[in-house]
């Protein structure tokens, strides 16, 4: 079979035959799309800002800080703000539409209990130091002098970043093995 007319007709991909013959999807699947997607936006988001402003923190310049200064903000906001509300939309969403249990299912339970932990530490810890970090920025973008202030809070930007993506993975694990 091909996809076109006459000699230069391209073939069918065996892809495009296998997806000519599935199902169309369920809410449920559009919904576990979405909770994927978030996770994805979430987790890809928090592991990739935090090894470029561990390298932009160790190249030091004045502008290269203040440039990953703005980005870790600007990421925050358009990535894991909306990967946060994806995962959470198609996760509660596919819940109710499966019938879980989402505090006697102790997977379900324990998931939400490390997601609370991450945002919190996120919202509480991150983001002021974040805060702090980008005013502090704005002072010495134009190549003023770096202060040590900077450089403590950065340390302290990833270590807690780091602390933060722990129940995160831990619920990761959770929605993919739900062990009983």
């Amino acid at each position: 079979m091909s996809f076109g007319q006459g000699s230069s007709a391209l073939p069918l991909l065996p892809v495009y035959r296998y997806a000519k013959r599935m199902a169309a999807p369920t809410y449920y699947d559009l919904l576990k799309f979405l909770h994927i997607t978030g996770v994805v936006m979430l987790m890809g988001n928090i592991t990739v800002t935090a090894i470029w402003k561990f390298f932009a923190d160790r190249d030091g310049r004045p502008q290269v800080l203040s440039f990953a200064q703005r980005l870790v903000t600007y990421t925050d906001w358009s990535m894991t703000v909306w990967g946060v509300i994806l995962t959470m939309v198609g996760g509660y969403g596919m819940a109710v539409v499966a019938g879980w249990d989402l505090w006697g299912a102790r997977w379900l339970l324990w998931s939400q209990i490390n997601f609370v932990i991450a945002g919190l530490i996120w919202l509480f810890i991150i983001v002021p130091i974040q805060r702090d970090q980008a005013r502090l920025a704005r002072g010495f973008a134009g190549g003023g002098a770096v202060p040590d202030a900077y450089r403590a809070l950065s340390r302290r930007w990833l270590a807690w970043g780091l602390v933060s993506t722990v129940p995160l993975l831990i619920a990761t694990w959770l929605m993919v093995a739900k062990p009983v």
